[in-house]
This record gives C-alpha cells, sequence and structure tokens, in this order.
C-alpha cells in the first residue's frame, strides 16, 4: 500500500525543503495523517493484522524552528533504512510530533516484537543524531487494536483515535446542547417518577429479599466502567452465568430467536430467565426498571439517548469492530436500536445502528427518539 499515491496533500512550511532532502521521505500533514489511522483501524477490523504506531516527538511547544527542521531531516533519512516503503509517515501535531505506521504486523508475540523494534529503531537514530538531538526526541509505540484497560481513566488509547477527538471538538457546541439536555430532561424525570419509585420500591421490597435497586459495572464511554443502576427485577445473590452464556452466543451470532408476547419473529433474548422475580418480569416488560439510570444520566455516566452500556464480559466477547459503538457517543437510556429493532435485531444488526447514530447524530435526532421512546415502551415489543 503506497500512500505517497493515495493521498495529494503533503506537509508545507518551515521543514518542507528539509523533509524533501530526507531521502524522499515524505511526510503527509496532519489531517492526512490522521485520516490514514482512521482507515487503518478499519482495515485492521477486517484484516485482524495489527498495526504499529511509532511517534517521534520533536519537544517544540514554542513552535518549530530551523535546529528542528535538521533533526527532523536527520531522523527520516535514519528512518528510511530501517522501515518499509509501505509505512506511512505523517505529521501526527503538525511540526511538532511526527508519525509512522508500520502497518500489517503479524503478532505472535506482542510485548517482544514492540521492544525488538523500540531498540531497533532506538539504535538507528542514536547512530545518524548527535546526543543532544537524540535526547530531544521522545519515542512512543502504540499498537492497534489496545487493549482496554479498566484501571486507567480512559481505558482505550486515545492517541490511537485523533480524528475522534477533533470530531468531538468540532461538535462542542451540539454536544453542550446534548448535555443540557441530559441534565434538564433527567431531573425533570425524576421529579415526575418520584411517586412511581416509591410504589415500585415497595412492591419490591414486599415480594423478595434484597436490596431495591441493582448495581453493576457498565462499560461507558472509551471503555470507562461506571456503576450503572436499575430496580432489581433478579433475585438478590444470582449466579451471571446464564446471562454470560447466551451474551457469548449473542455476539458470535450462535443465539436462536425466543418467543416474546405472542410476537412470532421472536426476540434474541433471555425470555425465560429463572432469576427473574414476578415483579421484576413486570418492571421488565413496562421499562420500569430503568427509571433510576436518570440519576447515572444526571451524573454525566449516560446520557438520554445513545448505545446501551455493555457489561465487562460482554465487552470481551467483542469483535474489534464492536468496540466502535463505545467510542464516540455516551451510552444511554433510550437509542436507535430501542425504537427501530430493540431484542429483534441481531446483536450485529444493533452494533450497526449504534454506528449510524454516532455518525449522524444531532439534537433534533435525540429529540425525535425520545419522542418515539414511549411508543416502544408502550408495546413493550422485546422488552423482557
Amino acid at each position: 500500500m503506497n500512500m505517497r499515491s493515495s493521498v495529494d496533500s503533503f506537509t508545507t512550511g518551515p521543514f518542507a525543503e528539509n523533509v524533501e532532502a530526507a531521502d524522499e521521505r515524505e511526510i503527509l500533514n496532519e489531517e492526512a495523517f490522521w485520516r490514514v489511522i482512521s482507515r487503518e483501524r478499519r482495515r485492521t477490523e477486517r484484516s485482524r493484522k495489527p498495526f504499529l504506531l511509532m511517534l517521534l516527538d520533536m519537544g517544540d511547544a514554542q513552535g518549530p524552528s530551523a535546529a528542528t527542521g535538521k533533526t527532523l531531516c536527520k531522523m527520516l533519512t535514519a528512518l528510511s533504512a530501517g522501515t518499509r516503503e509501505t509505512d506511512v509517515a505523517g505529521w501526527y501535531k503538525q511540526d511538532s510530533i511526527v508519525g509512522i505506521m508500520f502497518t500489517e504486523i503479524a503478532f505472535d508475540d506482542r510485548g517482544t516484537i514492540v521492544s525488538t523494534m523500540i531498540a531497533r529503531l532506538s539504535d538507528i537514530l542514536r547512530s545518524h543524531l548527535t546526543l543532544g538531538q537524540f535526547s530531544r526526541v521522545s519515542i512512543s509505540f502504540h499498537v492497534f487494536p489496545d487493549d482496554w484497560d479498566e484501571s486507567r481513566k480512559r481505558p482505550c488509547n486515545p492517541v490511537l483515535y485523533p480524528d475522534l477527538s477533533k470530531r468531538a471538538e468540532e461538535k462542542r457546541v451540539s454536544g453542550g446542547m446534548k448535555r443540557a439536555m441530559d441534565i434538564v430532561g433527567s431531573i425533570l424525570a425524576l421529579l415526575l417518577f418520584a411517586p412511581l419509585f416509591l410504589l415500585v420500591a415497595a412492591a419490591i421490597k414486599a415480594t423478595s429479599k434484597g436490596p431495591v435497586f441493582f448495581r453493576q459495572q457498565r462499560i461507558g464511554q472509551h471503555g470507562r466502567p461506571f456503576t450503572f443502576l436499575k430496580f432489581r427485577s433478579m433475585m438478590a445473590n444470582n449466579d451471571a452465568e446464564i446471562h454470560k452464556v447466551y451474551v457469548r452466543q449473542l455476539i458470535a451470532g450462535k443465539a436462536e430467536r425466543k418467543p416474546s408476547n405472542g410476537n412470532g419473529n421472536g426476540v434474541f433474548k433471555l425470555t425465560q430467565d429463572p432469576r427473574i422475580t414476578r415483579v421484576g418480569a413486570f418492571l421488565r416488560r413496562t421499562s420500569l426498571d430503568e427509571l433510576p439510570q436518570f440519576f447515572n444520566v444526571l451524573t454525566g455516566e449516560m446520557s438520554l439517548v445513545g448505545p446501551r452500556p455493555p457489561v465487562p464480559y460482554e465487552v470481551e466477547a467483542y469483535d474489534f469492530w464492536h468496540r466502535r459503538r463505545l467510542l464516540e457517543v455516551k451510552p444511554g437510556i433510550t437509542g436507535l436500536w430501542q425504537v427501530s429493532g430493540r431484542s429483534r435485531v441481531t446483536f450485529d444488526e444493533m452494533v450497526r445502528l449504534d454506528l449510524r447514530y454516532a455518525r449522524t447524530w444531532s439534537p433534533w435526532m435525540d429529540l425525535k427518539i425520545l419522542l418515539l421512546t414511549p411508543r416502544a415502551v408502550l408495546l413493550g415489543e422485546g422488552a423482557h
């Protein structure tokens, strides 16, 4: 894959002459390089061949200089000897951070391969740069697909998603409108449904042992875990294994449709779950068990509209492309899936609906989905 022939826009400016001299190693500008990163993520999702992104930070926070240009020229000359023609070079941050993408790398042992490449490329740079020049360059390596570490504040590696950060910045105003809708909507809902909270809580306590609320760890935007609230609809201290098995089958496309409220088409959901109480079955059928999630919306962990937040063992079974549903928007109480297909569609179709929502989202789309949600709740199709 020769990116030079597919992208016309290369860097211009203070380093252009130096770059051209560097063994004809041309650098894509920031916008073009970010597009390549986005495209390579999707290519990896299909091919399952990882790519490695190496960043060389020039450390010029105050802007480019002649010294930086000379260092860049030497670096690119050195890297030309240690990289393939198909590896893509570009500005990760214009005139400050250079990126090199090593594509379609077969990683049998990721840790060993990365360590080897770090050592080899560092040796190459040391042999071409002075000690002072080398000490100014900060080198980092980032592998896609990245391992989501739930112990971090943002488990997914933001370095691999610069295009999403840019898109969020471009939608700052509309994003502020969405957050305002979430705050106002959740406060109004909590006030409106306050009597129902008391009735549901009393019904749960009167019919089964255990707490009123069900707290569960769910995965939010960018893979951040948070505590998800629902009214308890199952027996306390139940075994989640039956749900884990079904979720794995559902994601793998091996789950069978289950009969649903006389609907001949059936649904992709556990409809005969022995863990659910009598009151819990009613709460699920009417979606009343979802009401406490307005607290999650108020605290900013969720939105009124967005993809449903998955449990950790669901994310563990995801294919690479499924993760995209967690990257661009916050999870929500309702969404395009709920008003378009709910549990009547396959898991892959649900993910595609979530991705379509993320691509086409607007405050007006949220409003339309919110207006369609009561009808979906009243019909109860796919609710269990």
